[in-house]
C-alpha cells in the first residue's frame, strides 16, 4: 500500500497529463512548414482556451469564436460595485486530484482555498434540514446515528460492488494494469444500471429501510444530496467516487474565470511565433464571434461566422456543448460518422441553477446569543433551496451568500422566475430554518442568478449519462483518434467535460483540450517525443474498453 495522492488517472483511460505536461521535452512538434497554420477553435472555455494556448506554444495559429463570454461554464460574475467579490456561476469547487487543471491555475499565479462544503472546516458549521427537522454540525460526528449508518452503508456498497479500495489504491499508484483489471469489467456490469440500482441492490442498504435512503438521496457524500443523479449509469457516479472529485475540493480566489483570462493574455515559450506573443495578440485582443456554420473544404474546413464571413482552416476544434452542432452551428452532415452523431445527439444535459446576493459584511458568523451558534451555517435541505453556501472575503468586506443551488427538477422550479423572485424563494425557505435571523437587511446590489438550460449557448449545465451511454461516451472521447476514419472525417476535433469520462468537473475540460491537442498535431504531421509519448500513442494499449454494439 502506499500514500501516494488520488489524482484524475483513468479509469477509462489511465494517461497521466499531468506527466506529459510537465516533461521537459514539451508536448510534441510540427513540422516546420506547419507553421503559423491557422486552427479554427470554436468556443472560449477551458477546453478551448487551455488547447488554443498548447497550440499556440506548438506554433499554430488558433482563432477563436466564441458566442458570448469568454469562460464558457467557468464564470466569474463581479458584484455591481466592487472589483472582485465574485458570484461563481458555473464550477465553483475544484478537487485537488484535478492535477492537470492546476498546472494551469499554477502557471497563471493564482492561489486557491478550502470550500466551504457541508461538514468541512471551511464551512465551520453546517445546518441539515429534513422535513422540518433540522440537525446543527461541525462534523459528521455532530449528527444522529441515522447519518453515520447511511455514510457507512454507502461505503460498504462501495466495496460490495466495485472493490473498491483496490480500485482505488490501483489510481493512486498509477498501476495501469490492475486498474483496468479492475475497472473493466465494471463497465460492463454497470453501464446499463442506475446509481440509485447500485444502492438498493447493495446489502448495506437492504438491511436499512426507506429513510435512510431517501436521507442519502437529499444530504449524499461529499458536497451534498445526489437525488437527482439517481437516474445517471452508476459509472459516473463511480468515477467520481474513485478519483475523489467529490473531495478536497478548494475555490480559485478572485474567481475561476481568471485562470482563462489570464492565459489568454499571458505570453508563452513558443516555436515560431516571437518572444510575448499571446493568444490575444494572435486573435487581434478579441475573439471571433459566434461561429454558424462548419464546412469541408477539401482537405480543411471552411468557418463561417455570425455576419456571414467566412475563413478556411486546416483543422477545427470544437469545445461547445454537443446538441448546439444541430441547433446553433449548422455542420455538414458527412463531417462527421453517423453513429457519432447519435451520440452527440442523444447526449443528456442535466439542469442546473443558482441564485447568489451580496451581503455588507460576513454576519452569519455572529453568534446567536440564545444558542451559542453561528446565525447561519452551510445549509443541506430538502427545501426550494436546496444547497446554500457562504463565502468570507473579510470581517470588514462585503461577503457572498450563494442562496440556492439547484439541480435537474429543484432548478426548473424557478426556470421562469425573474432573479428577485428567485431570491425571495430562497429566503422564504431559509426563513423556516432559521425563524427570526434578518438576511434580507444585508443584502446590497442586485442578485445575480443563472439557469443554465436557459442560456441558447449551453442548453443545460453538464452531462449527465443515462444508463446505456458508455458506448456514445466513448465514441465521442476516442474521436480525436482519426487514424481508420475516411479523410472526409479527418481533421475536426471534440473537446469539453461533455465528451469526457467526468462531466461537470473541469479536469475532464482539460484532458480533453490535451487530446485534442495531440490530434490536430498528428493531423499536420507532428509528433510527440519519444520519451514523452502522448495520449495517443498510449491509446492502442491502454484506451478505454470497447463494449460491442
Amino acid at each position: 500500500m502506499t500514500d501516494r495522492p488520488v489524482t484524475a488517472f483513468g479509469p477509462d483511460f489511465p494517461f497521466a497529463y499531468d506527466d506529459w505536461l510537465r516533461h521537459p521535452a514539451g508536448l510534441g512538434a510540427i513540422p516546420a512548414e506547419r507553421f503559423g497554420t491557422k486552427v479554427a477553435v470554436i468556443g472560449a472555455g477551458c477546453a478551448g482556451i487551455v488547447a488554443s494556448h498548447e497550440l499556440m506554444k506548438l506554433g499554430l495559429h488558433p482563432e477563436i469564436y466564441e458566442s458570448a463570454k469568454l469562460g464558457g461554464r467557468l464564470r466569474s460574475e463581479i458584484f455591481e460595485g466592487t472589483e472582485d467579490v465574485v458570484a461563481e456561476l458555473g464550477g465553483m469547487r475544484f478537487p485537488v486530484s484535478s492535477t492537470a487543471f492546476y498546472h494551469y491555475v499554477d502557471l497563471v499565479g493564482l492561489e486557491s482555498r478550502p470550500f466551504p462544503n457541508p461538514l468541512t472546516a471551511a464551512a465551520g458549521s453546517t445546518v441539515i434540514d429534513l422535513e422540518g427537522e433540522t440537525h446543527f454540525a461541525r462534523s459528521l460526528d455532530d449528527l444522529p446515528r441515522l447519518y453515520h449508518e447511511v455514510a457507512t452503508a454507502y461505503r460498504a456498497a462501495l466495496e460490495e460492488h466495485a472493490d473498491f479500495a483496490a480500485l482505488q489504491q490501483a489510481v493512486r499508484d498509477r498501476d495501469v494494469a490492475r486498474l483496468k483489471a479492475l475497472w473493466d469489467p465494471l463497465v460492463a456490469q454497470w453501464d446499463e444500471r442506475t446509481f440509485y440500482d447500485f444502492v438498493i441492490s447493495s446489502r448495506a442498504f437492504r438491511g436499512l429501510g426507506f429513510r435512510h435512503r431517501e436521507v442519502f438521496g437529499q444530504v449524499g457524500f461529499g458536497t451534498g444530496g445526489w437525488d437527482s443523479d439517481f437516474p445517471n449509469s452508476m459509472l459516473e457516479i463511480l468515477r467520481v467516487n474513485l478519483l475523489e472529485l467529490d473531495d478536497n475540493q478548494r475555490f480559485i480566489v478572485g474567481g475561476v474565470e481568471n485562470v482563462l483570462q489570464r492565459l489568454w493574455r499571458q505570453p508563452a515559450v513558443c516555436v515560431h511565433w516571437p518572444a510575448g506573443t499571446t493568444l490575444s495578440a494572435l486573435n487581434g485582443g478579441a475573439t471571433l464571434g459566434r461561429a454558424c456554420r462548419i464546412a469541408r473544404k477539401g482537405s480543411g474546413f471552411t468557418v463561417t461566422d455570425q455576419w456571414g464571413v467566412a475563413r478556411d482552416y486546416a483543422a477545427v476544434l470544437v469545445t461547445c456543448q454537443s446538441h448546439l452542432l444541430t441547433t446553433s452551428v449548422a455542420v455538414d452532415e458527412s463531417i462527421f460518422d453517423q453513429k457519432l452523431w447519435m451520440a452527440l445527439d442523444r447526449t443528456r444535459y442535466m439542469q442546473a441553477a443558482k441564485t447568489f446576493v451580496m451581503v455588507d459584511r460576513p454576519f452569519w458568523n455572529d453568534t446567536d446569543p440564545a444558542t451559542g451558534r453561528p446565525l447561519l451555517s452551510m445549509t443541506l435541505t430538502d427545501r426550494l433551496t436546496r444547497g446554500s453556501y457562504f463565502f468570507d472575503n473579510g470581517p470588514d468586506r462585503p461577503g457572498v451568500i450563494c442562496l440556492s443551488y439547484s439541480w435537474m427538477t429543484d432548478a426548473l422550479k424557478v426556470l421562469p422566475l425573474a432573479p428577485e423572485r428567485r431570491v425571495e424563494l430562497a429566503l422564504d425557505a431559509l426563513d423556516k430554518i432559521y425563524p427570526g435571523v434578518d438576511i434580507r437587511s444585508h443584502i446590497r446590489g442586485a442578485p445575480i442568478c443563472v439557469s443554465w438550460e436557459a442560456d441558447e449557448n449551453f442548453l443545460g449545465a453538464f452531462k449527465g449519462a443515462l444508463p446505456g451511454h458508455y458506448r456514445y461516451n466513448h465514441r465521442m472521447y476516442g474521436h480525436f483518434m482519426q487514424g481508420a476514419m475516411p479523410e472526409e472525417q479527418r481533421g475536426i476535433f471534440l473537446a469539453g467535460d461533455g465528451i469526457s469520462w467526468t462531466p461537470a468537473w473541469v479536469e475532464g475540460a482539460v484532458q480533453t483540450a490535451l487530446n485534442a491537442v495531440w490530434g490536430v498535431m498528428a493531423h499536420l504531421g507532428g509528433a510527440c517525443a519519444p520519451e514523452n509519448p502522448g495520449p495517443g500513442e498510449l491509446w492502442p494499449r491502454i484506451g478505454p474498453l470497447a463494449l460491442p454494439d
